[in-house]
């Protein structure tokens, strides 16, 4: 008797050190919720604020996790020379990889079928998904290429919101007459503020087609086509004077504090923007966001697309926990209100800062998925090409040209953008 319960004891001791084992390196509950992750994140600006917020909050509803953040600057650059290797977090924003890539590099969360039911942005060309299943977990919304504004500089310039370009150029001019603000800030060093600009191009058209069509096209840069008639607003707020002095030498976060001052009147950014510039103002109301100064038949247009949606390593050891994560942001947390961006969840309100685009009279639209078998066209014209719509260096092109340093013209630039293109056409063979 005493030998069988010595053995007993012995077993429940073995049992007990398993279970302790266990614990401390299992999953704290039955749902695989517990441990550790990494978070990869482009928001500099809120990582030891808003995010830690979030990460308490966490942690209080799922005892025994632990979230840790990676901000990143150069967010693009350094996740996809990091995705090379198998250390790139374990819940991350997506970067910009072509659709064929996401099984290597991301796990599935689900059948595209299923999130189209509960989310917006899932059938654009942005796409979150790859032969049915999605990869990306979608957050939010936001509308690309539009103006942030400080209303006070415009009330006391006189001047209404532009609706075309004669109207901005004039409205850019009175700025610069009757105030002291910088009508237009365009951050030349930064380089990626330029690409900003991109995301205007489809305001131009209104068509979901377009880069669909534009595929199939060998002069696509010419006048009354969007990205020639987006890239000739840069060029002539240039050339005409209407921006900062010293182009060489401006600064992002002082330009972000200077529009909040009512120093610059606007800069052409996405809707991401605008709470960060608000947080800088004395009265966050002073900021504003305007549509892109496009017409089409006097129609305006503006796109609105998926921003930054979450993904999981395909390598990541707590895949639970950091699905809880990514879940817990957009149904438990107020991140989409405070980006004053458009939610991806079905049913959630346009955010008041769109209420200029509301009054114009602004139609939303998404561009459509390139055709099965053409989906990677479009990125690999672009990158033959060179032109690079969403890098920086054909716009500080665009602006050396402007300013004098060159002495191109904008439309000898457009007509090399044709070239170029007409060539990558015929180089891999896309008729």
């Amino acid at each position: 008797m005493f030998s069988l319960t010595l053995k007993r004891l012995a077993e429940a001791a073995l049992l007990a050190f398993v279970l302790a084992s266990c614990e401390k390196k299992g999953p704290a509950n039955a749902s695989g919720i517990g441990g550790k992750i990494i978070v990869l994140t482009n928001r500099t600006d809120v990582v030891d604020t808003k995010l830690q917020e979030y990460k308490d909050a966490f942690e209080k509803k799922y005892p025994g996790t632990d979230v840790e953040f990676e901000a990143i600057t150069d967010y693009e650059g350094t996740v996809r020379t990091r995705m090379s290797t198998k250390e790139y977090g374990d819940v991350l924003c997506r970067p910009s990889i072509q659709t064929v890539d996401y099984p290597k590099y991301f796990e599935p969360l689900g059948t595209i079928e299923e999130f189209k039911e509960k989310f917006n942005f899932t059938q654009g060309s942005n796409a979150i998904d790859y032969q049915g299943k999605a990869y990306a977990y979608p957050v939010m919304g936001v509308v690309g290429g539009g103006i942030v504004y400080n209303k006070k500089v415009f009330e006391k310039a006189g001047v209404q919101i532009p609706r075309t370009q004669d109207d901005f150029y004039g409205a850019l001019e009175t700025i610069k007459r009757k105030t002291d603000a910088v009508p237009i800030f365009m951050n030349y060093p930064a380089g990626w503020t330029l690409v900003q600009w991109e995301g205007g191009a489809t305001a131009f058209t209104g068509d979901p087609e377009y880069k669909n069509k534009m595929v199939h096209e060998d002069t696509p840069f010419v006048p009354g086509a969007p990205h020639f008639e987006l890239y000739k607003i840069m060029y002539e707020v240039v050339r005409r004077g209407l921006c900062e002095r010293d182009l060489l030498s401006s600064d992002w976060e002082m330009s972000k504090q200077e529009l909040a001052d009512g120093k610059i009147g606007c800069m052409v950014l996405g809707s991401w923007a605008i709470p960060q510039i608000k947080e800088l103002a004395s009265n966050p109301d002073d900021i504003g966001y305007m549509p892109m100064v496009a017409e089409v038949d006097g129609r305006k247009y503006a796109e609105a697309t998926l921003d930054m949606p979450l993904c999981i390593n395909v390598n990541s050891k707590n895949k639970a926990t950091a699905r809880a994560w990514i879940e817990f942001i957009v149904h438990d947390t107020d991140w989409i209100e405070f980006n004053e961006s458009i939610p991806a969840v079905k049913g959630g309100a346009y955010p008041a800062v769109l209420d200029a685009f509301k009054k114009a009279g602004v139609t939303y639209f998404e561009m459509n998925k390139p055709p099965v078998g053409e989906e990677s066209f479009y990125d690999v014209l672009d990158k033959d090409s060179e032109i690079g719509f969403w890098s920086d260096p054909e716009k500080k092109r665009i602006i050396d040209a402007a300013m004098g340093t060159t002495s191109e013209t904008f439309e000898q630039i457009m007509d090399d953008w044709n070239k170029r293109w007409a060539t990558a056409r015929k180089n891999r063979g896309i008729n």
